[in-house]
C-alpha cells in the first residue's frame, strides 16, 4: 500500500514539475523574442515554414481566449454561427483576467487557460488587455509584452501547432470604473500591436472597428449584442477572408 501511495505521489510531483518547466520554457522564449532581434528572425522563419493549422480529425478548432469581453458578451457564439460546421469554436474567456502575471488574476493561472490548451486548438484568438488597464496595475505594465509573449509561446508549443491571432481590446467609453480609456488607447493597444508585429502575428483591430459607437456597449466597457457581432465579424474575416464575400448586402 505504501509503495502504491509513493508511486502516486511521485507521479503527481512529476506532473507538477513538468507543468512548471513548460511555463518556464514559455517565459524563456518570450524573453528571447523581445530582446534578441536575431532570435526573433529565426523564430519567425521557423514559425512561417510550418504547415498551416488544419484539423485532420474533424472540424477546425478555434479557441477564443480572453477576459469577460470574451466570456460573457456572446461573440464566440456569433463566431461559431458565422464559420459554420467546418469549425468548432470554444469560449475560454475568464472574467477579470489579465495578461500581467503580477496581477491578482493572471489568465495563465486560470482553469480556462488549461482548458484552452486541452482543447488542442488549431487557431487561437487572444483578446486581452482591458483589465491590464486598471489604474492599480499601471506600475506593473513594463512587463506587459514579456508576459503576453509568455502566454503566446505557451500556445505555440502545443502539439496542434495553432495559428495565433491577436485581437486588441475594444475602446472604453466609461469613466465610472477604475479603467482609464486614454491609457488603454495610448499604452495597452500600442504595446499589443508592437508585440504582434515583433512576433509576426496577425492583428485583429477590434479597437478601431468600434470607432465612436458608444451604442455598441452595455456599460461603456462590455459590448452588447451589436458589439459582439462586430467582434465576431472581424475575427471571422481574419480566419476566413472569403466569408465577407458570401454575405448578401
Amino acid at each position: 500500500m505504501n509503495k502504491l501511495f509513493d508511486s502516486v505521489s511521485i507521479s503527481f510531483i512529476e506532473a507538477k514539475s513538468m507543468k512548471k518547466k513548460t511555463k518556464l520554457m514559455a517565459l524563456a522564449i518570450a524573453i528571447i523574442i523581445l530582446f534578441s532581434p536575431l532570435a526573433v528572425f529565426r523564430i519567425v522563419i521557423l514559425q512561417n515554414s510550418k504547415e498551416p493549422a488544419v484539423s485532420t480529425d474533424g472540424p477546425i478548432r478555434v479557441a477564443c481566449v480572453g477576459d469577460s469581453i470574451t466570456e460573457i458578451t456572446g461573440y464566440p457564439s456569433d463566431l461559431q454561427s458565422m464559420l459554420g460546421d467546418n469549425y468548432t469554436v470554444g469560449n475560454f474567456g475568464a472574467t477579470g483576467s489579465t495578461v500581467l502575471l503580477d496581477s491578482w488574476k493572471p489568465y495563465m493561472n486560470q482553469t480556462q487557460f488549461e482548458n484552452a490548451e486541452a482543447f488542442e486548438p488549431n487557431i487561437v484568438v487572444i483578446m486581452l488587455g482591458t483589465n491590464d488597464d486598471l489604474k492599480e496595475l499601471e506600475s506593473y505594465n513594463e512587463s506587459f509584452e514579456v508576459d503576453y509573449a509568455t502566454l503566446i509561446s505557451s500556445f505555440q508549443q502545443l502539439p496542434s501547432n495553432p495559428q495565433i491571432l491577436i485581437a486588441n481590446s475594444p475602446p472604453i467609453f466609461s469613466n465610472s470604473s477604475d479603467l482609464n480609456p486614454s491609457y488603454l488607447a495610448d499604452t495597452i493597444i500600442p504595446k499589443t500591436d508592437d508585440l504582434a508585429n515583433k512576433m509576426s502575428l496577425p492583428i485583429i483591430d477590434v479597437y478601431d472597428s468600434f470607432g465612436n459607437h458608444t451604442d455598441y456597449f452595455q456599460d461603456g466597457v462590455h459590448p452588447n449584442s451589436e458589439g459582439a457581432a462586430l467582434i465576431a465579424t472581424d475575427v471571422c474575416c481574419t480566419i476566413d477572408p472569403s466569408w465577407n464575400l458570401t454575405q448578401t448586402p
